[in-house]
């Protein structure tokens, strides 16, 4: 195997990155990310790989979630805070339905570069490129706007940077308190039947630690009851500003991607032969890889023999993204060959991207029937082959938004007009993803996965 260096990635095809105009300026852009302090710590990467090794065990649950790209414009406080917030919820729900720690993963503080199926984008009859997310350009449909920008790497940086020091004041300065459990439900969830099974949850909740309490064991003596670990994801897809955030650790010498505790190569950029797969390698972070139709079991082992050879838990999540309709063909050969050879691996399923459809109104959107269908073939074929689904894996938001059709909110295509936010891909809102929550919660249980 070539000799692995941080910027090894370029002497292979790096496909769905953009051409800058201005070579110099990346350099330049570059250069200034590379002096710019670390974003996570090699510390907290290590952290979250072995939290990832008890995952793979079935010892917790993997929850990853967070907004499909994140945006300049709609940064801020309050969105951030309650997408968090919906976080804690489902994992409150998954864990007492499942009965083990839920690991809490954001597609956050850094989900700012999206591969698209198309170069270009064409609009009453002019084309331009497509848009790929804000940290190479602009959705705006205009010539200048969609003109890929390096100096938007720094603005990524400043954001992500902001985004993980509100994260961090939440996890640790006493909002996740579980003494605060009544209080994480949001005013459009109140009223909602899902809302009502929380409450009696958290109730529940409430009593045990009443009981507790008296017991002498509380948030002041017992950090575990007032904080959360959490932990910041995205795709390694732009890889200028990947290398530029790679560093070494001064305390074991070892090589980590600081832009996020968390990487993934998506399914478009997974090739053995890829610039995103040789990046990837040569890091310690835990890395994601997305299964589509496309990928094989033998090409599977390859990748694993690529980026983890010593078979090191906690380093590999596969996340499938197959569809409804598409997962029984797919999953079982996948499962089965990582079982045969013996691989450490957490499986997690992305029921978002392969349901994707475009509806009536030219607009994106997913069905919500099909997202939970997929997460229960997903369970059941694990459980034909003796392995356990470890994880989910969702576009979603705290927002009250109508993207996604279906849930208990009975959303049509003909509301997804009313609060249609995205930038890119449909998300779940908080009333869906919390009645997700406790839907995955009884299938778990129901598939004997539950302790």
């Amino acid at each position: 195997m070539r000799q692995w260096k941080t910027d090894s990635w370029r002497n292979l095809k790096a496909d769905h990155q953009p051409v800058y105009p201005e070579p110099e300026k990346l350099t330049e852009v570059e250069e200034t990310l590379r002096k710019f302090p670390p974003l996570v710590f090699a510390g907290e990467v290590r952290d979250l790989k072995k939290a990832l090794a008890e995952v793979s065990e079935g010892k917790k649950f993997l929850l990853q979630g967070g907004d499909c790209a994140e945006s300049f414009a709609e940064f801020n406080a309050d969105l951030i805070r309650d997408t968090f917030r919906v976080i804690l919820q489902m994992a409150i729900i998954l864990t007492a339905g499942v009965k083990m720690p839920v690991l809490k993963v954001g597609r956050m503080a850094g989900q700012f570069a999206k591969p698209r199926s198309s170069p270009t984008e064409a609009k009453n009859g002019v084309e331009l490129p497509s848009y790929k997310g804000d940290i190479i350009n602009d959705s705006e449909f205009s010539a200048s706007k969609r003109r890929p920008d390096p100096e938007r790497m720094l603005k990524a940086y400043s954001q992500a940077a902001s985004t993980l020091n509100l994260l961090r004041a939440f996890s640790d300065g006493g909002y996740a308190d579980l003494r605060h459990v009544q209080r994480w439900n949001m005013g459009f969830v109140k009223s909602d039947p899902q809302g009502k099974r929380y409450r009696h949850l958290a109730q529940q909740i409430q009593e045990s630690l009443h009981f507790i309490e008296a017991l002498g064991i509380n948030s002041g003596n017992t950090p575990q009851l007032r904080q959360v670990q959490y932990f910041t994801s995205h795709e390694a897809l732009l890889l200028p500003f990947e290398e530029a955030m790679t560093r070494v650790d001064s305390t074991s010498g070892d090589v980590y991607d600081t832009s996020a505790h968390f990487l993934w190569i998506g399914n478009r950029t997974r090739s053995l032969d890829s610039a995103h797969v040789e990046f990837c390698r040569g890091i310690q972070n835990p890395i994601g890889i997305k299964c589509g139709p496309s990928v094989d079991p033998d090409q599977l082992i390859r990748l694993l023999d690529t980026l983890n050879p010593n078979n090191v838990g906690g380093k590999i999540t596969l996340i499938n993204r197959f569809g409804c309709e598409e997962v029984g063909n797919y999953l079982q050969p996948l499962v089965k060959k990582v079982k045969e050879e013996g691989r450490s691996v957490v499986w997690s399923c992305d029921p978002m991207h392969g349901n994707t459809i475009k509806g009536n109104n030219g607009k994106k959107t997913r069905s919500f029937d099909q997202i939970l269908e997929e997460v229960k073939m997903s369970l059941q074929i694990h459980s034909s082959e003796d392995s356990h689904l470890g994880g989910i894996h969702l576009e979603m938001t705290g927002q009250d938004v109508t993207e996604c059709t279906g849930g208990l909110d009975d959303i049509s295509e003909n509301d997804l007009t009313h609060r249609y936010r995205t930038h890119c891909d449909p998300r779940l809102n908080a009333n869906q993803a919390i009645e997700l929550a406790f839907l995955i919660a009884d299938e778990i249980k129901r598939n004997g996965h539950g302790n």
